[in-house]
């Protein structure tokens, strides 16, 4: 058991909102029913006056402090799980995530996650929140991701995240022919309908998108992506909100394919591709002591190079 000590400056553009919607922004790594039980339990002072009532409206720009008792209640297990360590020290390790991995358990299911293979590798780390997990990746996202081994280098990853310090490249294979690089600047929240998925909306949460093209072939289109915000499913939100949902990518893509018989072939490598064409390529941010930055650069999965390979005879190479 030990304390944490968060401290937030309320934003002009939090103004209005309540105080458990503005606590679930300025400390993203918790949950909003762990953040409504700090309030109602009397971890929260704003301007120094503690505040006990999760729908009160902040109406100025204010600071928050969250002074709670930490408890790590976790019955999660042990278990050996392959982790390819691409950067470790004391204080953080940089993982080249898999495709066909979850992050950490859910309610469907128990084990066989990165957070069960940290405990294994790393037991001390079961005393640090979400065992140290700064961020996470969808189950058939590939990639680059930090994992704090302390509750010290925790914070200061979370907070590096929170005020956007990262820099968090990913590379996509996308349906269709985009014509420009781009940003898209779209709210997310939960779908109303179907809560296993994300939505765009204008009473979402900010998320913001930068890409730009790599190369481009008949119907696909293979692009850099800039992350300035980090919402759940945000790249496959936002990319298949502009009609170019990513390549595999079951429960944001639309089956499009292209139409005569002359395509088949393209068509069946496309259908067969058996994940969303997504990889985390590289993580930039400070280290938690001194002023030291990591990078760390991925390449490409087996899988994706191997869809570029194919795609390489159907290239476009007009100007874009």
């Amino acid at each position: 058991m030990f304390y944490i000590k968060l401290k937030g400056i309320v934003s002009e553009n939090q103004c209005g909102k309540r105080l458990d919607l503005i606590l679930v922004d300025l400390f993203p790594n918790y949950t909003r029913s762990c953040v409504k039980k700090w309030i109602l339990n009397g971890y929260v002072f704003v301007d120094n006056i503690l505040i006990n009532k999760p729908k009160m409206i902040i109406k100025k720009c204010v600071k928050i402090l969250v002074n709670f008792k930490y408890i790590s209640k976790r019955i999660d297990l042990p278990e050996y799980i392959f982790l390819d360590i691409v950067y470790e020290d004391n204080l953080i390790i940089v993982i080249n995530k898999q495709s066909n991995l979850i992050v950490h358990p859910n309610h469907n299911s128990n084990g066989g996650t990165i957070l069960n293979g940290l405990l294994y590798y790393f037991p001390d780390i079961n005393v640090v929140p979400r065992c140290g997990i700064i961020h996470r990746l969808d189950k058939n996202t590939t990639g680059l991701m930090v994992v704090a081994k302390t509750l010290y280098s925790y914070l200061m990853l979370s907070n590096e995240l929170k005020n956007r310090k990262f820099i968090k490249e990913y590379e996509a294979i996308v349906f269709g022919d985009l014509i420009n690089d781009g940003t898209i600047i779209k709210p997310i929240k939960r779908h109303k309908i179907k809560r296993v998925c994300m939505m765009v909306s204008d009473d979402g949460k900010e998320a913001i998108t930068h890409y730009s093209i790599i190369s481009k072939y008949i119907y696909c289109t293979h692009v850099r992506i800039l992350l300035e915000t980090g919402r759940t499913h945000q790249i496959r939100v936002h990319m298949s909100y502009i009609s170019h949902p990513l390549i595999g990518d079951i429960l944001y893509g639309k089956k499009k394919y292209l139409s005569g018989k002359k395509h088949i072939i393209i068509n069946n490598e496309l259908r067969s591709f058996s994940r969303q064409a997504l990889h985390a390529t590289r993580l930039f941010f400070k280290h938690p002591i001194g002023n030291i930055y990591i990078n760390c650069f991925s390449p490409l999965p087996s899988d994706m190079s191997r869809l570029l390979s194919f795609l390489s005879d159907y290239k476009i190479t007009n100007d874009f």
